[in-house]
């Protein structure tokens, strides 16, 4: 019995180490982390507060806050800042989830 508990923890821990993957589109261009995302489908890998924007061989990292909302999101929605003349990404409600990522502004 010790054994199966010892290799449900061991399973417990190698999940918990590997990122979450999650699928977003972006209608139009936007700023996130000084870099500019062109529309397009990608990959977000969320890591702790560390997420990771995948898209072909393009890959842009930051930081986030990651919040747990009461209920589920339905779909999975983009909220930007449109200061500067750049649509910046301010944070992401991912559909599916009770996750929001709300972006830290690069100091």
């Amino acid at each position: 019995m010790s054994k199966r508990i010892a290799f449900l923890f061991l399973v417990l821990a190698i999940t918990a180490v590997f990122a979450k993957t999650y699928s977003i589109t972006l209608f139009q261009p936007a700023v996130v982390a000084g870099t500019e995302l062109k529309p397009g489908d990608y990959q977000l890998e969320l890591k702790d507060t560390t997420v990771v924007f995948k898209s072909g061989k393009q890959s842009v990292k930051c930081t986030v806050k990651v919040e747990n909302a009461e209920g589920r999101f339905s779909t999975t929605t983009v909220r930007y800042d449109s200061g500067e003349g750049k649509l910046k990404i301010q944070e992401i409600r991912l559909g599916g989830t009770n996750l929001k990522l709300v972006f830290i502004p690069a100091s």
